[in-house]
Formats: C-alpha cells, sequence, structure tokens
C-alpha cells in the first residue's frame, strides 16, 4: 500500500472522531441521487432490489456518500472465499452486500483517511440497519474496484481483501454478459468472521437459519423427442416467410416459431417471458432438433433466442400460413379423431390490449380443429361463423355456449355441416328459454336447472 499523502493535522483528526454516518431519509434521496451522479464516475445513482444509501457528515456538511446494494450472482473467487457450494449460494446469497456506489465530496487534500473512516462506519452499521429494512442480516460485503482509475487503497486500510480481479465481463442483458476488457479489483470483507464460516456449513447456526431462502426449484424438463421436433420445422418452409428485417435474423426463423409451438404444446402459458424461460431449460439435443444457432465461440453449444426475440416474433407471424402447416403437423403426430365432442368458445387473451381466440377443441383429447383471431371490438357471434365456415365438422357434436343461440349459427351448424349441437339456454334469453320450456319435456336433460335447459339440435334425416 502506498504511503499516505499526509496524516491528518489536530482540526482534521477532530473532525474524523466527530465523523457520523447514517441512512438519508426519503426526503434527501433526490439530493443523494443528484451528488453521486455528479462525482461518481460512472454517473448514476441508480440502485435496484435490495439497497441501502448513506451519508458521511460532520455537523451537517456532507463528507461521503455510500450506497449499498445485493450481490454479485456469481464471482468464482468470491465463493471460493467463502466456501460455499453451488446449491447453497442461492439460498445464502443475501448474507452479502455490495458498496455499489462510494465517492468523496470533499477535497482529498484536506481530509486525509476521510474514506477509509467514513467505509468503516457504515460497515460497523450496515448489518443492522439491513435486517431492520429488509429483514436478514449481512454477513460479508464486496465492492469492485476499477483499477485504472483507482487504487483500492480505502478498503485495504479499512480491513477490506482483494481477492482475484474479474475476467473483465459486463452484464449488459439476463444471462448475457459483454466484455469489455476493464478487469475490476474484488475486495471483501467479513462483518462477522464466526458466521462467515458457517455460510459453508450444511446447516446455518440459530443466528441465520430463520432467514436462508428456500432453494430455487430445478428448471423442468420437458420431454421432448428430438425427431417429433424435427417433423414440425419440416412443416415450416416458405409457407411462412420470415417477416424480420434484414438487422434482425440472427436465430433461425424456423427455430423461433420451433420453440414457441413446442412451449405452448408442452402447456406453458403466457407469453414471451415463459417462452423464453422455457428455452433456456431445453436439453442440448432439443435445441439442435430445433435447428438453434450454434454457438460461434463455442460450437458444442446452441444458443437460444431472448425474450425480445419471441416478443417480436409472435406480434409478426402471419397466423393465417401458420396455422394451417401447424394443424397439419398436429394431425400427423395424433392418433385417428374418435372425440365424441367438439368445444366452441372465446376466450379474452390476458394482457393483450383486447385480443381474443374463438377456438374448436375436441373432446377429450384437445385437439386443435380451428382458431380465429378476434380484436378488441370484434363480435364473437360472427367468428364462431366464420370458423364454421373455414372447417369440416361432418357427422360432430358441437357445444357452443348461450351467446350463440342464434338461428343463423345453429342452421350453419346443422345444414351446412350436417352436424348436431349442443347449447345451454340461460334467463339472459327469456324468449327463447320460455319457448323451450314449453316444447322439451322438463326430463330432457338431467343436468338442467331451474333457469337454464339445453338446446340441443339434429339434423334432419
Amino acid at each position: 500500500m502506498p504511503p499516505p499523502l499526509r496524516l491528518p493535522n489536530a482540526d482534521e483528526q477532530h473532525v474524523l472522531e466527530h465523523l457520523t454516518v447514517r441512512l438519508i431519509t426519503e426526503a434527501e434521496r433526490p439530493r443523494w441521487n443528484a451528488e453521486v451522479s455528479a462525482h461518481h464516475y460512472l454517473k448514476n445513482a441508480t440502485l435496484v432490489g435490495e439497497h441501502l444509501c448513506y451519508v458521511a457528515e460532520y455537523e451537517g456538511q456532507w463528507l461521503a456518500l455510500l450506497g449499498w446494494s445485493a450481490p454479485a450472482r456469481h464471482l468464482q473467487p468470491r465463493d471460493a472465499w467463502v466456501g460455499w457450494d453451488k446449491d447453497q449460494l442461492p439460498s445464502r446469497r443475501h448474507f452479502l452486500a455490495n458498496n455499489a456506489r462510494f465517492c468523496i465530496l470533499a477535497d482529498r487534500q484536506q481530509w486525509p483517511n476521510l474514506a477509509t473512516r467514513a467505509l468503516a462506519l457504515n460497515c460497523a452499521r450496515l448489518s443492522e440497519d439491513w435486517q431492520a429494512r429488509w429483514g436478514h442480516p449481512i454477513v460479508a460485503v464486496e465492492s469492485f474496484v476499477d483499477g485504472q482509475l483507482f487504487r483500492g487503497t480505502a478498503y485495504k486500510a479499512a480491513g477490506w481483501t482483494r481477492l482475484d480481479d474479474t475476467s473483465g465481463f459486463a452484464r449488459v442483458a439476463e444471462d448475457f454478459y459483454q466484455l469489455h476488457e476493464r478487469p475490476k479489483q474484488l475486495w471483501v470483507r467479513a462483518l462477522d468472521g464466526k458466521l462467515l464460516q458457517t455460510l459453508r456449513a450444511p446447516t446455518l447456526p440459530s443466528a441465520l437459519a430463520p432467514f436462508e431462502k428456500q432453494p430455487p426449484s430445478k428448471p423442468q424438463r420437458y420431454r421432448l423427442r428430438p425427431r417429433r421436433l424435427e417433423s414440425l420445422l419440416d412443416k415450416l418452409p416458405d409457407e411462412v416467410p420470415d417477416p424480420r428485417g434484414s438487422q434482425g435474423r440472427w436465430h433461425p426463423w424456423r427455430a423461433v416459431l420451433g420453440i414457441i409451438v413446442a412451449a405452448k404444446l408442452c402447456g406453458v402459458p403466457m407469453g414471451q417471458r415463459q417462452i423464453a424461460e422455457f428455452a433456456r431449460n431445453l436439453t442440448k439435443p432439443q435445441r439442435r432438433a430445433l435447428r438453434c444457432r450454434r454457438d460461434p465461440d463455442h460450437p458444442g453449444r446452441y444458443l437460444v433466442p431472448a425474450e425480445s426475440t419471441f416478443q417480436r416474433a409472435l406480434a409478426a407471424v402471419d397466423h393465417h400460413r401458420f396455422e394451417p402447416r401447424l394443424l397439419q403437423w398436429q394431425n400427423q403426430q395424433l392418433p385417428p379423431d374418435t372425440d365424441p365432442l367438439i368445444a366452441i368458445d372465446g376466450k379474452y387473451l390476458r394482457r393483450s390490449g383486447g385480443l381474443a381466440i374463438a377456438s374448436a377443441i375436441g373432446q377429450p383429447s384437445q385437439r386443435v380443429h380451428a382458431t380465429r383471431t378476434l380484436q378488441k371490438h370484434d363480435s364473437e357471434i360472427l367468428a364462431v361463423r366464420q370458423l364454421l365456415a373455414q372447417t369440416e365438422f361432418t357427422d360432430a357434436l358441437l357445444a357452443l355456449d348461450a351467446a350463440h343461440t342464434q338461428h343463423q349459427t345453429l342452421q350453419q351448424i346443422l345444414y351446412d355441416h350436417g352436424a348436431d349441437y349442443l347449447v345451454p339456454l340461460k334467463d339472459n334469453q327469456p324468449t327463447i328459454l320460455a319457448t323451450a320450456k314449453t316444447l322439451l319435456p322438463e326430463t330432457l336433460s338431467p343436468s338442467a336447472g331451474a333457469g337454464q335447459l339445453p338446446l340441443s339440435g339434429q339434423r334432419p334425416v
């Protein structure tokens, strides 16, 4: 460690001895953000997740600012220093905190040892403050120092230990790191040496056990036969053109569509975020069968698209061309259709801006026969009639909800398809309900209750 520029004089030593470090108030946060943005080399005061902000002051004068946040997710030197294994890391990582921001507002020549004193005072109270705010203590701390700008002298003087430098990668997106060729110094310090040793133990002591998190569930693996996935991609040639621009074609279009279809067939709910998570859990043979792109740096690996890629694909795909190919592949994979009933219904899609889907689904096999997309103000009744017009339902029994007790719809089922129908009658159609009660015997259906009767129809013979 280089020698100090000089030792503090009597007046400066008095300031250091009476220096206080405290949490900022909510009203002081805008000022704290502005000062950090102005004086910290990153020019950014944003702290996300669990975090605390401090000020070191003397008689009301702000001399230094410190910000703490959650630790880095994975650091090989740090994890080796703690001694925990990969299974313990996710459930115990929150016992560490990261000194994400530290800037001195005073002149460095004026206040020797100010940084070391402020850091030591802050570490002395950090665990107690963290438990009061976030519900768990802190056992050790870490920080990154840009060696091209700073030497880390304050950390070393405050009792911190320097580990191996980082590898020079920065996280720029979820699960994506970019090489910036500026490795950082990694500094660590135990706030409680005895508790730090227990973090590697199979069972935590009573002081920490109540705060241990449940380990995250292991990624779900789906049983997808690679041969079936390959047969799916064979159904997605030029008939489903790639709508992306020339700058957005890093991942093969067939692979993107294939992953979307496979995710939905496996019951993955919602949209692009869940599909991206499904893709990350695919095995190497599954990724190869889906024709995912090889990693240029590691040819033995296959990369899957990110969430943003699936978002653009879902918005841009031409479903009118996509659906026939998908239904053709489905019929080749499933056994012959023996479903006794086909349910036709419309469902609004959550978080879609009012979009809905009218679909015809075989029961109990869940075979999809046809779908129709409804915009925000489209009529479900008209959409079902269009769906009936594009599909063959000869000799089938169709079940529809009460909204479709319409002469035109039921005549379309009987005379255009030669099919039978089953539609419930409710109180919101009083005229038809009264007529049905007059014409149909009460024993027509054992499931019919007061105010509701099934309206069934058979084609003439």
